[in-house]
């Protein structure tokens, strides 16, 4: 078995995956099982695209010091409405966020649920 090479890595939003799953499902007639494991999990989830890219776009436009693509998608997928619930999103990341930019993510994540 060959073992491919790992190019690039981009994080992907959990609507985009599903995307490409829908793709892939198209291409192969049949998934497997670990993929239609994963599309019925995504399917339970039911993320918008179109307001996921809105958000990520919207919380780029924050234009918050050291955010990178990698917090931003973790914040589209979970959607933290309050300042708490996005400090212990990023807190697992070694990454300090000021108080203030973590209310603002979230009026943008609160702003775009309703």
């Amino acid at each position: 078995m060959t073992k491919p090479d790992i190019v690039e890595e981009i994080p992907i939003t959990m609507s985009e995956l599903a995307e490409e799953i829908s793709n892939i499902k198209k291409r192969d007639k049949e998934l497997n099982y670990r993929a239609a494991k994963t599309e019925d999990y995504l399917q339970q989830i039911g993320l918008d695209s179109k307001k996921a890219k809105e958000l990520y776009d919207k919380i780029k436009n924050l234009n918050v010091p050291r955010l990178k693509d990698a917090h931003l998608i973790k914040i589209v997928d979970l959607m933290p409405d309050n300042a708490e619930d996005v400090k212990t999103l990023l807190s697992g990341y070694t990454l300090t966020v000021t108080q203030d930019n973590m209310k603002k993510i979230a009026a943008v994540v609160k702003e775009l649920k309703e």
